[in-house]
């Protein structure tokens, strides 16, 4: 019976042994790409004039404070509490990460971290420190290229990120809150994620530990390849959250070698402000599913005119990359060389057209914001359809306002079913793919009229200077 017992516990200590070593094996190993690639990266300390008062750092094109508590860039100013009061011109210093890609000392980083810098300083693992001088800066992209006085230096090794997949492990090395080489881990949570004011990088979506001093430090996968630069976090506290972003190592090597070659970055545009398509928007315009960047407006003299792009038109293909979302037209033209004549391909009152077009240079951004139609109460409306009451346009308004036709919102009522202002100009109808411009107060109610009571139809409304499509799902009845 002993014997059997023995068996037993051997057979049992057996199997626990072979399932323990079997989870060893699945769990990640980081050792060996923190000992190959960790002595590429290097802490960065900038010094600078005080400008500002404040101790919080300032992120640039972002003013509202609810948008700096969510999207916080980070940069710890140091020393901490304590310090004797500044002089007559203080210093405040800033920590951050970055990582050298070329033996001969050029070291990528974020644009926030140098920005405004009077001296750059870059550490190494092995205590040497380096003045480094600014090759260049792009805002746009938050990339910045910097280069240190020496050779031999150990350089990272590039890897794909659009070959990431969400749920694969990565890694960054930085110095959150200074501490120099932290390793941290955690998995790719998505990818392609569009963030405020960020109109020209996918970034990618992580939950690995980043805090301030993070910023411009690399991600790797699991080979030991940079797919990604450290750049932002979502928090309301200021820390890791859970909530971690990362430029795309390929937006940043481009970034990086036109800064090498001419110290700024070329982007292309084409002179349309743009919103996206949604669910409605997509009915009423007769497009299979929402897709695409609904073009609001074309700019007089641009590129886009100059190929024909109207207003109303839907890009859905740009240089023969889909457009899904209007957040992806402004990256993939941004990539665009100016002066390349490319495919267009837009969905023109219900039907597919074909356009070249030759790109020029971006000089500011215009994407407009979606105007998101409100919840309407569902009573019937006593002005028309609609809820509210238009006019026609003299001569002379229509000469003022550069329009051939349209109508005037002169009363919006309590139950509207638009979400409209007085003072709007309603200048075309969309339903089912049909385009119709409005020119009488009679031939808009009558169309109305004809409507079925779940139609789903779209205004191209005139405010002001400003362009932009509203939708209304569902008419009241028929009075």
């Amino acid at each position: 019976m002993r014997t059997m017992k023995a068996v037993a516990a051997l057979w049992l200590a057996a199997v626990c042994l072979s399932a323990f070593a079997q989870a060893a094996r699945e769990l990640p190993d980081f050792t060996r790409l923190v000992e190959e690639q960790g002595n590429a990266v290097v802490n960065i300390s900038t010094t600078q004039a005080v400008r500002r008062s404040g101790a919080l750092p300032q992120v640039p094109g972002i003013e509202d404070e609810e948008v700096l508590e969510f999207f916080r860039r980070f940069i710890p100013r140091q020393p901490g509490p304590g310090q004797p009061a500044p002089g007559p011109r203080p210093e405040s210093r800033s920590l951050g990460s970055g990582f050298i890609i070329s033996t001969d000392g050029y070291v990528l980083t974020n644009a926030h971290v140098v920005e405004g810098a009077d001296e750059i300083n870059v550490k190494l693992t092995d205590k040497r420190e380096y003045k480094a001088k600014v090759i260049g800066a792009d805002k746009r992209t938050d990339i910045a290229l910097i280069k240190i006085d020496t050779t031999g230096l150990p350089a990272v090794r590039f890897g794909d990120p659009t070959k990431l997949k969400v749920g694969e492990w990565v890694v960054a090395i930085g110095s959150p809150f200074g501490f120099e080489n932290t390793v941290t881990a955690g998995i790719v949570s998505a990818k392609g994620r569009s963030l405020p004011q960020e109109n020209f990088v996918p970034f990618i979506q992580t939950d690995v530990a980043i805090n301030p001093g993070n910023s411009g430090g690399p991600l790797f996968n699991m080979r030991g390849e940079v797919v990604g630069i450290n750049s932002q976090i979502y928090s309301r506290t200021g820390g890791f959250m859970g909530l971690s972003f990362a430029i795309p190592a390929d937006v940043a090597l481009d970034v990086q070698k036109q800064l090498k070659e001419k110290g700024r970055v070329a982007r292309g545009r084409i002179g349309v402000v743009i919103q996206e398509v949604t669910r409605d928007l997509a009915t009423s315009f007769g497009l299979e599913r929402a897709r695409g960047a609904l073009v609001n407006s074309v700019e007089k003299a641009s590129p886009a005119e100059k190929a024909g792009v109207e207003a109303t038109d839907i890009i859905v293909s740009f240089d023969g990359k889909p457009v899904e979302s209007s957040s992806d037209l402004p990256r993939i033209v941004g990539a665009t060389r100016p002066g390349s004549q490319v495919p267009l391909e837009v969905w023109r009152k219900g039907a597919t057209k074909k356009l070249a077009i030759t790109v020029g240079e971006l000089q500011e951004d215009r994407v407009a914001a979606a105007d998101k139609p409100k919840p309407q109460k569902s009573a019937e409306a006593q002005a028309n359809r609609l809820g509210i009451v238009v006019a026609e346009l003299s001569a002379e308004q229509k000469k003022d306002m550069k329009v051939a036709g349209g109508l005037v919102v002169t009363e919006v009522r309590p139950d509207a079913r638009a979400d409209v202002r007085k003072g709007d100009v309603l200048l075309t109808v969309v339903h089912k793919g049909q385009h119709t411009e409005l020119k009488s107060v009679e031939q808009f109610n009558k169309l109305l009229a004809g409507l079925d009571k779940n139609a789903v139809i779209t205004l191209q409304v005139k405010r002001g200077e400003q362009m932009a499509f509203v939708t209304i799902s569902g008419l009241t009845d028929k009075g």
